[in-house]
């Protein structure tokens, strides 16, 4: 079972993670951690803070000579931008007020509910933690789960398929392609004309001093089957998955399968049916409405 633990502020000097569980002899380096990183970092429409930062991660310990230890893996990522911020965040009394505090919570975010929950008058106490800039730490250490499923060939691609109500049509084309496709988009879309309408829009909004919203899609292949447990609640995969992908910032819904279209669906046309191919002694579906395995 891998766990991960994440700390560190927007402005503070480093963010700071840890991941458990990942097994002894592994081979990993921080340049392929590095190459998420980078990705992350790309895109249309991206924010300034993005171009401030150009993010690497050291590996702290958990590795050694190239291999892990079985021990816990802690990874860590300094902050360009912590230079104009040393003493607006020192963690040193004696810098205390030397910027004023930020006393307007912003919606739609933790701000209002993080000042009343902890006591604070500055928001910046609360925003600088539930900033997304702590989803760079989470890049890293996903890279390091990443190369973990690798040894057993599990491959994990995701892609845009809606931003500001423009949905993108790839077709029904293979992971290879779609994943080929995505990584020479600049909104890691597979639908070109898609793409140029959702640019569109997005410097319309940012025109307009707003945003837009959007949808992506994750697509796992060779996940061997029994992973999670039906015995109690927690241990769900459906369950965690929905978990992992809700804690991340902005994230407000997340569907399985066809997810949220099921409710305007007759149960005839949700349910996958079951197939066995008794040449490959093996069940398979047809289809993958559910959101489960499908033979591809």
């Amino acid at each position: 079972m891998l766990r991960f633990l994440t700390a560190g502020e927007s402005h503070g000097q480093l963010l700071m993670g840890v991941i458990e569980g990942i097994p002894s002899g592994l081979a990993i380096t921080a340049s392929e951690i590095n190459s998420d990183l980078a990705r992350r970092q790309t895109g249309y429409g991206r924010g300034g803070r993005m171009r401030i930062e150009k993010d690497t991660a050291e590996i702290t310990c958990g590795v050694r000579w190239g291999r892990t230890l079985g021990s816990p893996i802690g990874l860590i990522i300094k902050n360009r931008d912590w230079v104009n911020w040393t003493d607006r965040m020192s963690p040193d009394p004696s810098m205390s007020g030397s910027i004023p505090p930020e006393t307007r919570p912003r919606p739609g975010h933790a701000d209002l509910c993080g000042i009343i929950k902890y006591a604070h008058t500055d928001v910046r106490n609360v925003l600088e933690r539930a900033s997304a800039r702590e989803t760079a730490m989470r890049v890293a250490l996903g890279a390091v789960a990443k190369i973990f499923l690798s040894v057993f060939s599990v491959r994990i691609v995701g892609h845009v398929i809606e931003i500001g109500g423009i949905k993108a049509r790839p077709g029904n084309v293979s992971v290879d392609l779609l994943s080929d496709r995505v990584e020479k988009s600049e909104l890691r879309c597979a639908d070109k004309k898609a793409e140029a309408r959702m640019k569109k829009s997005i410097d319309e909004a940012k025109k307009n001093g707003d945003t837009v919203g959007g949808v992506f899609e994750i697509i796992t292949t060779n996940v061997p089957a029994g992973l999670g447990s039906y015995s109690q609640w927690d241990k769900r995969m459906n369950a965690r998955l929905a978990y992992a992908v809700m804690s991340i910032q902005a994230i407000k819904g997340v569907e399985i399968g066809i997810g949220f279209d099921a409710a305007a669906s007759f149960g005839s046309d949700v349910h996958d049916a079951i197939y066995y191919d008794r040449s490959k002694r093996k069940f398979y579906r047809k289809t993958n409405r559910a959101g489960g395995l499908k033979a591809v």
